[in-house]
């Protein structure tokens, strides 16, 4: 029998939201793993707020709806707020009841600010792989480093002298004036962006166009190529090597020697010494290109040094799902500290949206 063309719903609804997401769900695993590093957070989130006052968004609230937003792609807290409005698993998940009014968006944002003051991501990071089922999924013997480029949320036309001589003429017809680069020397030590001053000009190769950006970097581990520790810097030609020596390092001090991965870019003989006087064993891609490399055959010839050049690639995974799904090619953000919170945080993002088929797995 043909049912009936009905426009208007029932006025109550008696379904939990509980009852509307499916018991296979891979946000259950998610949701279940965030609620556990949240609770150990609970210190942290204290700390950030006046005990008197109204009460603010929770944290963890804020927190919830963050990932959402890195998971699904989101492009700003507007359109995050609307998905609240009518998705019942977006309210699920963040912990909103069917009947709670979604947040104003700007409401959003000034909360949102308050954690950005701390370093959060870095602890929500730790608190996810601190807990023993995801701990023993990780290696603790061999890891993998690089580097990759975020774009700043400022225009090349704010790259101006830092004396002042580059301001557009009274008459010059708005802000938004024609500019030819063209014959222009610039470079980070005589100009800088008044749009983002930490922001840095920049270029990853030969070939390619220089931008105002800022480096982020990831340390891997090897075994399921999950992101144990991330950070971002200023983009410069040794950011990559400064990085890679500062997440290494409080790995490095366990009896057992560890190994590191790393691409061409990190074959110098200063990075590779410092790796050895860590007791780190270098598995560095040889970079023997007009120059004489770091690794010699005594390191290539192990069975392991090939193992580690093929995993290490599987970080390009990570850089490629935070700057893609999670939105952080062309940050949003204004200053390293904030720039560089949003990229540990999109990291935390990728290991959870790892986790679900990892742990069923094992």
């Amino acid at each position: 029998m043909r049912g009936g063309d009905v426009r208007s719903g029932e006025l109550f609804s008696y379904v939990d939201l509980e009852d509307r997401v499916r018991s296979d769900h891979p946000l259950r695993t998610i949701r279940q793993i965030v609620n556990d590093a949240l609770v150990l957070l609970e210190r942290e989130f204290a700390a950030l707020y006046s005990p008197i006052g109204r009460p603010s968004i929770p944290p963890e609230k804020l927190l919830r709806a963050m990932l959402l937003q890195a998971f699904y792609s989101i492009r700003s807290e507007r359109l995050l707020m609307e998905r609240l409005e009518y998705d019942l698993l977006f309210r699920w998940f963040v912990g909103i009841g069917i009947d709670d009014a979604a947040w104003n968006h700007s409401v959003f944002s000034k909360n949102r600010d308050r954690l950005l003051e701390g370093d959060l991501a870095a602890k929500f990071l730790r608190a996810i792989l601190s807990q023993p089922k995801i701990k023993r999924l990780l290696s603790t013997d061999h890891f993998s480093v690089d580097g990759t480029l975020i774009e700043a949320w400022a225009s090349m036309k704010s790259f101006k002298p830092k004396d002042g001589s580059g301001e557009p003429p009274a008459d010059s017809g708005g802000r938004n004036v024609e500019t030819d680069f063209h014959g222009e020397k610039r470079s980070n030590e005589t100009h800088a962006s008044t749009t983002d001053p930490d922001a840095r000009l920049y270029r990853k190769g030969k070939g390619k166009e220089a931008k105002l950006c800022f480096m982020g970097h990831g340390l891997m581990e090897n075994r399921h190529g999950l992101l144990v520790d991330a950070c971002l810097t200023e983009a410069s030609g040794h950011a990559e090597r400064v990085a890679a020596l500062h997440m290494v390092e409080p790995r490095a001090d366990r009896p057992r020697a560890i190994t590191l991965g790393a691409d061409k870019a990190y074959d110098t003989q200063d990075f590779v010494n410092e790796l050895r006087s860590m007791r780190v064993t270098p598995h560095v891609a040889q970079n023997a290109k007009g120059r004489r490399s770091a690794i010699d055959g005594r390191m290539t010839r192990h069975s392991g040094y090939g193992v580690s050049l093929r995993i290490r690639k599987r970080i390009e995974e990570a850089f490629g799902w935070i700057k893609i799904v999670a939105g952080q090619e062309k940050t949003k953000l204004r200053g390293r500290d904030r720039v560089g919170w949003a990229f540990t945080f999109a990291a935390a993002a990728y290991n959870l949206v790892r986790l679900p088929k990892l742990m069923t797995v094992q």
